[in-house]
């Protein structure tokens, strides 16, 4: 026999309290009752979870390794019955949906909004992840959709064009650096505000310094656009970032943008789909609303190891 949720959450709840008194009282059940659960539960699993104590209850290794098992058991849980309380309230069914921190920034969520207008009975789940880590789940069947920075890694994904961001030096109002337009090897004389290393913006601008031969002099890296700003904005650095989401910031935090004038400084956003044909329905309405005319693919692009952000 399998132990039950109402028994997992028991244990969950006597673990947290160290307390077999205090963990049936927060669960709502008689002491007794709950001291035959737990017995029950160490027959069915053939361990013993608990010590007994003068002062309540410790955790055996197998006891600990059972919490562990038991939280992820009972969060799926309960994300499966958020999921399925939209179908109760009238929703006709969930499009899942990856995308990367660029994407999310600049352009999906007026698209989200706009979908969910033309379809309000969809559900859309929507996580932030890396270009890379969206093509794992994509191959896997973890994601319908996925949004990927042009460049990543998309072998036997079916990819189309969605949007194109242009990357902007972000300075603080007085910083020495003018013009119109800026190269990005000017930039490399000063010290840099970047994200995490693993992104595909940090890939790429460290492939280009490399390219000028300079170094990329990294003095604080961070997890997203707007503290990078805020770290510029103290004097800690220059940067570049996608120029929509650096002007929604911009502003307010004193900051010149400043175009590249790069070639590579454009860049391109793909939504890519494991089998166009097999895509659930909704799926399929929902890429379409994303790139009109999604049924004709576009041909892939030479492959760069640009996996992130």
């Amino acid at each position: 026999m399998r132990p039950d949720f109402a028994t997992l959450a028991l244990f969950v709840a006597i673990a947290d309290a160290k307390s077999i008194t205090k963990g049936a009282a927060a669960s709502h059940i008689a002491l007794a009752a709950a001291s035959r659960r737990v017995a029950q539960l160490e027959s069915q699993l053939g361990v013993t979870l608990l010590f007994r104590t003068t002062r309540g209850v410790e955790l055996t290794p197998a006891g600990s390794a059972l919490v562990l098992h038991a939280r992820l058991i009972l969060e799926q849980s309960d994300r499966m019955c958020a999921d399925l309380s939209d179908y109760a309230n009238g929703a006709k069914g969930m499009v899942r949906v990856q995308a990367n921190t660029s994407a999310l920034a600049q352009f999906l969520a007026d698209d989200l909004a706009s979908f969910s207008k033309a379809y309000p009975g969809v559900k859309v789940s929507l996580e932030e992840k890396r270009s890379a880590e969206i093509v794992q789940a994509l191959h896997a069947g973890d994601t319908d959709v996925g949004i990927v920075v042009e460049g990543t890694l998309v072998h036997g994904l079916r990819t189309f064009a969605y949007r194109g961001d242009r990357l902007v030096a972000v300075l603080p109002r007085k910083h020495p650096l003018r013009g119109k337009r800026l190269a990005f090897a000017r930039l490399l004389d000063y010290d840099f505000v970047g994200l995490e290393g693993d992104t595909a913006l940090s890939k790429l601008l460290a492939t280009h310094a490399s390219a000028a031969k300079k170094a990329l002099r990294l003095r604080v890296q961070v997890k997203s656009f707007d503290v990078v700003a805020r770290m510029i904005q103290s004097g800690l650095g220059i940067g570049v970032l996608p120029e929509t989401a650096a002007k929604s910031f911009a502003a307010a935090m004193g900051l010149r943008l400043v175009p590249l004038s790069d070639d590579w400084a454009t860049r391109g956003m793909l939504a890519c789909v494991r089998d166009y044909e097999a895509l659930p329905f909704l799926a399929r309405q929902f890429l379409d609303h994303l790139v009109p005319g999604s049924r004709q693919p576009r041909a892939s692009l030479p492959q760069h190891p640009a996996q992130g952000t």
